[in-house]
């Protein structure tokens, strides 16, 4: 979705939550749709909600406060501390009926609020898997425009799901790719074209970089990566899933370190026979406008230094409007141009290239 800082007059903490809540209607969760607004009238009323969070109304509009909120009362209910709103959550096997919800919701914030301000802390990790759709079709074209193997390198990677984007399998009009036998399994996600299908598509490096990755060796961390996605799309909670499913067996190299440095790093020298793709799915919104300023310039400068033999790629799906737009820049060349858009959990993807 846009992100916060485009709406200037996202200010109160239930402003962040009605604004929230409209696109929370948009991609299909009524539950938090309703969830959320109810959550603004109470923080205005000076209820448990607003309880919960006060001293929150100055944090950064980037870091989505309103869901690390939503994100903490989840993981009260998915790790057994909130029965009665488990019972009205989907993805704890619940009815999902909002307006029974919202009394169990309030409840629970306000009996377990000292849980809730300590989750409150974690930044957003959602790790949406269902991005890949709209990546996959960014990196096929890449292997068919560089006819190479591809070594990719994520920002904001939080458990590097969507690293291992080429061991999920993709069904769609005339495109199908991957592994047939992946837990992940996406079906019907082109609106719109598609694009082009190597013969032979080579990862050869799969390697992330986030602030606070996310480890998938722990019931912490699948507890982390499951509570950030909405209660009643359970669709996602099953692809989610299936993603740590096949991260138990496709490695992938993942670092706490700053990006900047990170990048330095994995984009020195040149790299013959392959191509070095850096990108990022709805990452940049939650990174500060300068700090995006020097990721561009490290890129870039790595860029300067590419070759036929040796390029380097750019792959971004990052908001673009009502949705998420695919974006790719390619050197030797430097060309920026537009793939497609998808929506912003990954589908519909309208292919455009």
């Amino acid at each position: 979705m846009p992100p916060a800082a485009d709406v200037t007059d996202v200010r109160s903490l239930s402003a962040r939550m009605r604004w929230q809540a409209e696109w929370c209607d948009r991609l299909g969760s009524p539950l938090y749709g309703v969830l959320l607004r109810r959550s603004a009238d109470d923080a205005d009323a000076g209820g448990p909600v607003a309880q919960a969070l006060a001293g929150r109304e100055g944090d950064p509009l980037e870091s989505m406060l309103q869901l690390r909120f939503m994100g903490a009362v989840h993981r009260l209910a998915l790790a057994g501390r909130a029965p009665e709103l488990a019972a009205t959550y989907p993805s704890c096997g619940g009815h999902g009926d909002p307006e029974r919800a919202w009394p169990a919701f309030r409840d629970t914030v306000g009996e377990l609020m000292e849980e809730v301000r300590g989750h409150v802390e974690r930044p957003v990790q959602t790790n949406e898997v269902g991005r890949s759709r709209a990546l996959a079709c960014g990196f096929l074209w890449l292997a068919a425009e560089t006819r190479l193997p591809l070594r990719v390198f994520e920002l904001g990677s939080s458990a590097g799901l969507n690293l291992r984007w080429d061991s999920f399998h993709y069904r769609s009009g005339a495109l199908e790719f991957g592994d047939p036998g992946s837990p992940v399994d996406f079906t019907d996600f082109l609106a719109s074209g598609a694009p082009p299908v190597p013969e032979h598509v080579e990862v050869a490096a799969r390697a992330g970089c986030d602030p606070r990755p996310v480890d998938l060796s722990t019931d912490d961390g699948v507890l982390t990566l499951r509570s950030y996605l909405w209660a009643d799309q359970v669709d996602r909670l099953e692809h989610l899933d299936g993603a740590i499913a096949v991260a138990g067996r496709v490695p992938a190299e993942l670092e706490r370190a700053d990006t900047v440095e990170w990048l330095g790093r994995r984009l020195a020298g040149t790299e013959p026979g392959s191509c070095r793709v850096v990108f990022h799915s709805i990452v940049m919104q939650y990174v500060e406008e300068a700090e995006r300023g020097r990721i561009g310039a490290a890129i870039a400068d790595a860029g300067a230094r590419a070759s036929a033999d040796s390029p380097i790629a750019r792959l971004e799906l990052e908001p673009g409007g009502e949705e998420a737009e695919l974006r790719v820049t390619l050197w030797p060349g430097g060309e920026r141009r537009v793939l497609g858009h998808a929506g912003y959990h990954g589908v519909p993807v309208r292919w455009m290239a």
